[in-house]
């Protein structure tokens, strides 16, 4: 389906009004580029930063301009001739707010466009030594004696292309044993449940608090030749929700993978002595160096020990073995 993508040029001062005019025409869905709330966006007081791709900074410079999108039909044609209206009585009155230009821009886009364009680089890669990542969409030749993973992540974390991923790859890889029992916690597109399973692992049971990742996740087990009697999804908060935990059961656990990020990581802490057995392994991932001894700490004070740290530029994966 094609849809009309239209842009407004405007000034900050100038949003709150035009979006005013837009909620009056029924447009509801909004997409706002404007250096001065993205500044205010990353360096407000509610915002706690681990990490940011560098690349957005280009947004603090960016000029100010509001994107909505109507179909490329009829009633499409018939709401942008409404907003074109609006913005000229805009113009024509006395308002003593700079609205900048309000002129428009109308470019033709594709919603397959929006959902498949970034495939095009996603290619299959080999992670530590035995695993070979394959896009659903992609063929392989030759394998040669790698496992083949095969992943769709859809809307949901976890191409296998992260560093933070790979890392836990790899620990998986180096401490799974054979009929293992395995807990994913933010399973994401299910690409650490299945390489555990891949790898050796009984069972594994995978939890995200996203129902979107949740049914990914399932989806690309069904692909991967992975049953349920293999591999079972929920969906919830695992912290706060206690039929959530007795559904995952305690102390039952011979590993627990974690990719996440160092808050998330040190608020669920508490989790992981219950579900796992003694002398299981955790392995967590998503963690910048500056908070990998507050990490640690974390986990030495419930009962771990630290068995490895390996770092990835300036992503950290921990292991350790509850003692």
């Amino acid at each position: 389906m094609k849809f009309k993508e239209v842009i407004i040029e405007t000034t900050t001062e100038g949003i709150e009004l035009l979006n005013a005019v837009l909620i009056k025409l029924d447009i509801a869905e909004v997409v706002i580029e404007d250096a001065s709330v993205f500044e205010e966006f990353l360096t407000a007081d509610t915002m706690s930063w681990d990490y940011y791709d560098e690349s957005l900074n280009s947004m603090k410079d960016c000029a100010t301009r509001m994107k909505i999108y109507l179909g490329d039909n009829e009633q499409g044609e018939q709401e942008l001739n409404a907003l074109k209206d609006e913005l000229n009585n805009l113009k024509n009155d006395d308002i003593d707010i700079d609205l900048g230009s309000l002129n428009i821009t109308v470019n033709i886009v594709d919603d397959e466009d929006w959902a498949n364009n970034w495939k095009q680089f996603f290619k299959p890669f080999e992670v530590g030594e035995k695993i070979l990542v394959k896009p659903t969409w992609e063929s392989v030749e030759d394998k040669g004696d790698r496992i083949v993973l095969e992943i769709d992540p859809g809307a949901s974390f976890g191409t296998g292309q992260h560093h933070t991923t790979q890392l836990c790859i790899e620990q998986i890889e180096k401490y799974i044993k054979n009929k293992m029992e395995v807990l994913d916690m933010g399973c994401g597109s299910g690409i650490l449940s299945i390489a555990s399973i891949l790898l050796g692992a009984k069972h594994v049971v995978g939890v995200d608090i996203d129902e979107n990742a949740v049914r990914i996740a399932k989806e690309n087990a069904l692909v991967n030749n992975i049953r349920e009697d293999k591999f079972l999804a929920y969906c919830g908060n695992v912290i706060e929700d206690e039929r959530l935990q007795d559904a995952i059961g305690f102390n039952k656990y011979d590993m627990i993978v974690v990719n996440i990020i160092a808050d998330i990581i040190i608020e669920m802490s508490d989790c992981f002595p219950k579900f796992l057995k003694q002398g299981g392994i955790l392995i967590t991932s998503g963690i910048i160096e500056k908070y990998v001894d507050q990490v640690k700490d974390t986990l030495i004070n419930l009962g771990f020990e630290i068995k490895e740290t390996i770092q990835k530029e300036d992503w950290v994966s921990i292991t350790a073995v509850l003692k």
